[in-house]
């Protein structure tokens, strides 16, 4: 009799844990759906997209997260499968020495210049 007083105590905790989780779970979705690129769209993530192959990569995500992969281990399974590509956040290396350095030189060519040009009007 003592225990049945306290399932609806009980019923509530789980489902507001249930609830909480399942929210966290999906705000993690959503994340890693905006830092993959679709295939098809290459202009979109798969958040935004509405193609067929979205919608799989979508389900394969839910699939690896619910399986108990980390953020950092589908990114690494997808990466393996199409390649460095396919995310919208790439990792500093050999690879991508020019893609994270052009924005520094274009920043250091413009002040150049700027420099130049203010060096002039003043002579």
């Amino acid at each position: 009799m003592k225990i049945i007083k306290f399932l609806p105590i009980i019923f509530l905790y789980f489902s507001l844990f249930s609830s909480f989780s399942n929210e966290k779970n999906s705000q993690l979705e959503n994340k890693i759906f905006k830092n993959l690129r679709c295939i098809i769209c290459q202009g979109q993530s798969i958040y935004d997209s509405q193609s067929d192959f979205a919608e799989s990569m979508k389900l394969v995500v839910k699939q690896k997260l619910d399986s108990g992969m980390s953020e950092e281990e589908i990114y690494i399974f997808f990466k393996d499968q199409y390649g460095e590509w396919i995310s919208y956040d790439p990792e500093f290396n050999a690879k991508t020495y020019f893609l994270w350095g052009l924005p520094v030189l274009i920043f250091l060519l413009g002040g150049a210049i700027i420099l130049r040009k203010l060096a002039v009007l003043k002579n």
